[in-house]
């Protein structure tokens, strides 16, 4: 089993290598990238049983201190961010060889190399065993982002590629500051169930408390709390698949891993009740999520309303995991699905969207169901998903968000979700009325390519299949219910 868990993380890595090796090459090279991406979504999907059956993936590669090893092994947590992130890789290598060629993208080895190494270290992040591991591989995320994030290289991206590396660099030294002070008094940053800092007298209340603050704005930068946000709207610079890969797939989900991993295996749901950090969680969440989706109504911009409703429905994951009932974390770990596979399906439709039109404004959009009806179909379920409806899977994340919250006594949060439903469908669904009833002249039929069409087709038929198909066999929600048993017993 150990040599699976290896290959799982090196495939990316070794595969970035090829990528370049064969950069003069075009479908040898986009060949390797869609095959390192399959090769490691087999590779998780096969620990699967292994993982929900309960046997210990974890192990120590070396140390560099006694207590701080670079350790790495798979727990329910990191399956479910794992299996989701590697699945819906497969679809984005697809689109993106579609994307790049179609609007002959330059520098697209590079763009290929380093999404590569992305998906290295989104799976590193997953693996990792203790919090020293994940922010190795939380820094190598950062640093391999901001090439596709600039990868347009005008005075435009360039700007934006400094502001994501002032946010998420600042982020990293706060959690290095939280990790130092953590090893310090436990000799060791290893994830632990109900929390490290809960086994016993380790510090004092407000150290704690630091340790908690640093390491949730550290997160939070990624997970786009506010006020952390500002680099996620400017980020959307990028080409749409990077832009997908930031909201659905990687970065700002590796935020949110972080700050589950904070919640329920360094600090522990005790302390966070006892010290009274559970209000401040769910306060910060809250504000995030309504704030967010008032800004989302606000955007013309396509993408830009896209990423205001990311920094809004992000928040649902924290605000149920803060709940700290059983039925809100399984909500809040359902919607790391949800949101993803949503999500996602936006994406590729706005970049399928500009390709074949070169639109990017919503008031652009009169009439384009009829031109791209399958398109548009995709982004209505995906509608539907964010606006809690049923037979979707947001209105199974919702649903036992909701549940959890009035278990919780907080029936506060549950009209904050009620209202965050209501300005989805007000910000989402006028998109469609506009693709579909408004039309001032007969459009002709044209989809985008096949490599674009299938994979939003594919993740937005995902959508329902989650939302109808809950019990699908080592399926998020089959995961969701092991971690919350898990350290929620």
């Amino acid at each position: 089993m150990i040599p699976i868990v290896l290959s799982a993380i090196l495939t990316p890595f070794i595969g970035s290598l090829f990528i370049i090796l064969f950069s003069k090459w075009p479908n040898p090279r986009e060949f390797i990238s869609l095959l390192i991406s399959t090769i490691t979504f087999i590779l998780i999907a096969s620990i699967v049983p292994s993982v929900l059956s309960g046997i210990n993936l974890t192990f120590s590669l070396f140390s560099i201190l006694p207590g701080l090893e670079f350790k790495i092994g798979f727990d329910g947590l990191g399956i479910l961010f794992a299996v989701i992130s590697s699945f819906l890789w497969i679809l984005t290598s697809v689109y993106s060889i579609g994307y790049m060629r179609g609007l002959k993208e330059h520098a697209q080895t590079r763009y290929f190399s380093c999404f590569a190494i992305v998906m290295g270290a989104t799976i590193g992040i997953a693996m990792s065993s203790n919090l020293f591991t994940l922010f190795i591989f939380y820094e190598i995320l950062t640093i391999s982002t901001y090439p596709l994030i600039v990868h347009e290289e005008t005075e435009e991206a360039l700007k934006a590629g400094k502001k994501y590396l002032l946010f998420t660099l600042s982020g990293g030294i706060a959690i290095l500051l939280g990790l130092v002070i953590i090893y310090s008094i436990s000799g060791t940053t290893d994830f632990v169930v109900d929390g490290l800092l809960s086994q016993s007298n380790l510090a004092t209340p407000d150290v704690i408390r630091l340790i908690f603050f640093l390491l949730i704005a550290g997160f939070g930068v990624k997970a786009t709390i506010m006020p952390l946000h500002p680099w996620l709207p400017s980020a959307m610079i990028a080409p749409t698949p990077v832009s997908g890969l930031l909201h659905a797939v990687a970065v700002v989900k590796a935020g949110i891993f972080g700050i589950l991993r904070v919640i329920f295996f360094i600090v522990g749901p005790s302390l966070i009740i006892s010290l009274g950090l559970q209000f401040w969680l769910m306060l910060v969440a809250s504000i995030t999520i309504l704030v967010g989706s008032f800004m989302a109504l606000a955007q013309d911009d396509f993408k830009l309303r896209l990423a205001y409703s990311t920094i809004s429905q992000l928040s649902y994951i924290i605000l149920g995991a803060a709940l700290l009932t059983p039925m809100a974390l399984m909500g809040s770990l359902f919607q790391i699905a949800a949101h993803a596979f949503a999500k996602l399906t936006m994406f590729f439709v706005a970049g399928a969207i500009f390709v074949k039109t070169g639109k990017t404004r919503i008031s652009q959009l009169d009439g384009i169901g009829k031109k791209m009806p399958f398109t548009m179909i995709a982004f209505t379920l995906a509608a539907i998903s964010m606006s809690s409806l049923p037979l979707t899977a947001g209105f199974i994340s919702k649903w036992y968000l909701s549940v959890g919250a009035w278990d919780a006594n907080q029936i506060i949060i549950i009209l904050v979700l009620v209202i965050s439903s209501v300005l989805n469908v007000a910000y989402f669904f006028p998109i469609v009325f506009k693709a579909f009833l408004n039309s001032s002249t007969k459009l002709k039929f044209d989809e985008a390519h096949y490599t674009m069409n299938i994979p939003l087709m594919i993740i937005a038929i995902g959508i329902v299949i989650l939302g109808v198909w809950t019990a699908l066999p080592y399926g998020p929600f089959q995961i969701a219910t092991f971690i919350t048993k898990l350290v929620m017993p």
